[in-house]
């Protein structure tokens, strides 16, 4: 399991966060990452995100005011 911190790239996190499953998770292995909410359609834009990428969205939690988690389970 790792973590990865992307709120430094605000609402424009989608890229990066593809990039990190495809290039330093395994299959079946679990990423942690942490964003910051913006705009409230980053919740379900990034779970509708995972789904199409064919991975797994194992939880999606509130972390404090501002920030999101997201824990994915790399499929492809």
């Amino acid at each position: 399991m790792k973590r990865f911190d992307l709120r430094h790239l605000k609402s424009d996190f989608y890229t990066r966060m593809g990039e990190i499953i495809d290039t330093d998770l395994q299959n079946g292995e679990v990423g942690i990452f942490l964003f910051e909410v913006g705009a409230f359609e980053n919740i379900p834009k990034s779970a509708e995100f995972i789904k199409n990428r064919g991975d797994e969205l194992m939880n999606s939690i509130r972390f404090n005011q501002v920030d999101w988690t997201l824990v994915v389970k790399k499929r492809s």
